[in-house]
């Protein structure tokens, strides 16, 4: 106790992702759809089932580069960024692709601190260092305001989902 009140100590650090951390980005990303009420669980974890193999293989190809902020052994937030091959387009008349951030979850009881902008400051630098100019994100409710102080804006993307085709 310092002056009555609990006292934590955080000891945060923020490294880059490794294919050793797939199941853990995994693991981010459903926590981060089921707080948004997104998806029912069979879903997140059929999707979560898909997910890890797939971010493993990008992780491997270098497309997805990811970063996990932790305090002490426990990993309390992370975010990805991957660069999308992209025809050359009016906002970039010359680049062949683009970046997207995905995957930004922040556990509950370390909201607040900034931890999401400063994962959101590792993916803008790593679209300067790819030469990427435009970036896009689909943001919830709650992520919405810490992208706007960011610069990002809302944009005219519409959406279409076959709900009438099979899956496999």
């Amino acid at each position: 106790m310092l002056n009555g009140s609990a006292y934590t100590h955080f000891m945060l650090e923020t490294r880059r992702a490794s294919l050793n951390d797939a199941e853990l980005i995994t693991r981010h990303r459903k926590a981060m759809f089921a707080d948004a009420e997104s998806a029912p669980h069979p879903v997140l974890e059929e999707m979560g089932r898909n997910f890890e193999p797939w971010v493993r293989r990008m992780l491997a190809d270098d497309k997805y580069v990811g970063w996990i902020i932790e305090d002490g052994d426990r990993a309390v937030a992370s975010a990805g960024f991957l660069l999308l091959d992209w025809a050359p387009h009016y906002l970039d008349p010359a680049g062949e692709q683009r970046g997207y951030v995905l995957n930004v979850f922040v556990e509950p009881e370390y909201r607040r601190r900034g931890l999401a902008q400063a994962l959101m400051s590792e993916c803008m630098d790593e679209a300067g260092r790819r030469g990427i100019r435009v970036v896009a994100l689909h943001a919830s409710r709650k992520g919405q305001p810490v992208y706007e102080k960011l610069g990002f804006t809302t944009s005219n993307e519409m959406l279409f989902v076959d709900t009438k085709s099979e899956q496999p």
